[in-house]
């Protein structure tokens, strides 16, 4: 028997093939005695719902060449299902598991209204193809070598199994949760809720130490709707290339007690999709100033190194309380990436006040720098007055752009979070031109059984 636990948006449920009874803090957990007679069975089934909203508290910035920026404010919300099959119990097919993510979303972003398209106020949003049901990921998973070998394939998110965290969802800005986004700058990753034909190995040489490498097969319009709306087409007729992601994790314990967990990871990724150059043309120009044909590159990369380390205990408190960093860096090829690289830290305090151990507080900033041929070509169009068809939405020049959020996690009850947030933008869509943005929300996670 196993157990399953509620899931980041993000990211796929998490489960172990092992003899746990207890299911995940949920407001109904038997429900009517279903639930604990399904994982006696080895079945899991978890059923969840996460809203965010978020709202601007002052005008956006306004000008000839600015769209239809307006005021306001917007929720966005998902409701998932995870399934989680074990087959050693089930069927006796020893350490094999499947997997399946089901989700249906609604509502919109706030941040596009005052013209940002780099990093949604609410992460939540999107992808998920405006129907009731969407696959999100659909894939078996076997376990050798007493766990120390893993082996999987079908439908995966590869922004699920690499340059993943599950804290980073403590926040809900895009920039953040799920994964920084300079992690998913391309629209070939496949991340939460699009997924791709995948296969991947994971291994522990040690204790404290993984490493895992897969292949993910590139399909074109992953996260649009006449490609994947559903998420049921599996035929791989769009399939466009392949992307080969390296990761290593050290999983150390500081401290006199070992009680200080950190989590350290270092990745490489290289993708053989053949992309457009975000400045050259064929000739070594500026394709937008002397025009011909945009150089096409035939393949990319990424790197990435990410950390989290919980720096202390708090004393007279339960173990999962104290203070913890996260922090990263994320670089990618310069020539076809949106985002060339971004730095990113975060604080969060778990059980600070005495009474209330599941309570968190949290702080994190973001910031990203456009890569210079994308940059180089917005200042070419702008010089030209060509404001029409500029990459990314953009409606000026494109440098950098910066988020700062802070939060506070409410345990309601078993079950429930509430979650008031503060975002700030500075540089919204990594423009000077527009106008800094504060926004006020919330965010809402129900684990319903």
């Amino acid at each position: 028997m196993f157990t399953t636990y509620p899931a980041p948006p993000l990211s796929p449920p998490s489960a172990a093939p092992s003899a746990i009874t207890e299911g995940p803090p949920s407001i109904f957990p038997d429900f009517f005695g279903m639930t604990p007679w399904l994982r006696k069975h080895g079945i899991g089934f978890h059923f969840d719902n996460t809203n965010e909203y978020a709202g601007a508290l002052q005008h956006p910035t306004r000008g000839p060449h600015y769209g239809n920026y307006k005021d306001g404010s917007s929720n966005a919300g998902q409701y998932s299902a995870n399934l989680i099959v074990d087959w050693e119990h089930l069927a006796g097919i020893k350490g094999f598991v499947t997997r399946m993510t089901t989700v249906g979303r609604y509502g919109t972003t706030a941040n596009r209204m005052f013209g940002d398209w780099l990093a949604h106020s609410s992460e939540i949003y999107g992808g998920g193809g405006n129907v009731v049901v969407h696959l999100v990921s659909l894939y078996g998973e076997e376990s050798l070598f007493g766990g120390r070998f893993l082996i999987a394939g079908g439908r995966m998110s590869q922004m699920s199994d690499f340059a993943s965290s599950p804290i980073f969802c403590s926040f809900q800005n895009n920039s953040f949760c799920g994964r920084p986004k300079a992690a998913a700058d391309s629209t070939y990753y496949g991340s939460y809720p699009a997924a791709t034909w995948a296969f991947r190995m994971k291994g522990r040489p040690r204790k404290d130490l993984y490493i895992q490498a897969g292949v993910y097969f590139a399909e074109n319009g992953i996260y649009q709707n006449y490609q994947h709306r559903t998420g049921f087409k599996f035929n791989g007729a769009n399939i466009v290339g392949y992307e080969i992601p390296i990761e290593a994790q050290w999983e150390p314990h500081f401290g006199p007690h070992h009680d200080l967990p950190g989590h350290y990871k270092l990745g490489f990724v290289y993708d053989d999709v053949r992309r457009a150059d975000n400045y050259y043309n064929t000739a070594g120009q500026s394709y937008y100033v002397y025009g011909g044909k945009q150089l096409m590159r035939n393949s990319s990369w990424q790197t990435y190194f990410m950390f989290d380390q919980k720096l202390m205990n708090y004393p007279g408190r339960p173990k999962s309380a104290g203070l913890t960093f996260m922090g990263g860096y994320i670089y990618n090829s310069p020539h076809t990436a949106v985002r060339d690289f971004e730095v990113y830290g975060a604080l969060m305090s778990q059980g600070l006040i005495p009474g209330r151990p599941e309570d968190m507080f949290g702080v994190a900033f973001s910031y990203v720098s456009i890569a210079p041929g994308t940059r180089d070509t917005t200042m070419a169009m702008v010089a030209a007055g060509d404001y029409s068809g500029m990459p990314n939405h953009a409606t000026g020049v494109q440098t950098n752009a910066e988020v700062l959020e802070v939060d506070y996690s409410i345990n309601v009850m078993r079950g429930v979070t509430f979650r008031p947030d503060f975002q700030y933008y500075i540089h919204p869509n990594g423009q000077v031109g527009l106008r800094n943005s504060a926004m006020l929300g919330f965010k809402s996670y129900v684990s319903l059984f």
